[in-house]
């Protein structure tokens, strides 16, 4: 069963920044792009940002770009998201999600394997 783990969440005060880490185990992370999504309380699930198998590709919902930067390293089996500036409405739990994933694709195919999540809040 594959496994993903975030870590990195956590309190920070508008304009600050965190890096949250979401590390791969009982698999290689190079056969996957990755995703990132975002859910706070009484809302959807919304998707954050992707980056491709290679790490060659990425994109960013428009709520983040410019702040957000998403990275890889696949010695580590780990997939990285930077927020930087962040703003109350950043307010969520993050997953990193993974499944099908076509070389040369930005984003998973499919959304079959899901981290537990990792709190980020931000407030003064």
């Amino acid at each position: 069963q594959l496994q993903l783990v975030e870590s990195g969440g956590g309190l920070v005060q508008p304009g600050g920044s965190l890096r949250l880490s979401c590390a791969a185990s009982r698999f290689t992370l190079d056969y996957y792009a990755i995703a990132w999504f975002r859910q706070a309380p009484g809302k959807e699930r919304e998707g954050v940002s992707c980056i491709s198998r290679s790490g060659g590709s990425t994109n960013y919902a428009d709520f983040v770009k410019g702040r957000f930067t998403i990275s890889r390293d696949n010695a580590k089996n780990t997939v990285y998201l930077r927020m930087n500036s962040l703003k109350p409405e950043d307010t969520a739990v993050y997953y990193c999600a993974t499944g099908v994933s076509r070389y040369g694709n930005t984003c998973p195919e499919s959304y079959d394997y899901w981290g537990q999540g990792t709190q980020v809040t931000v407030s003064s």
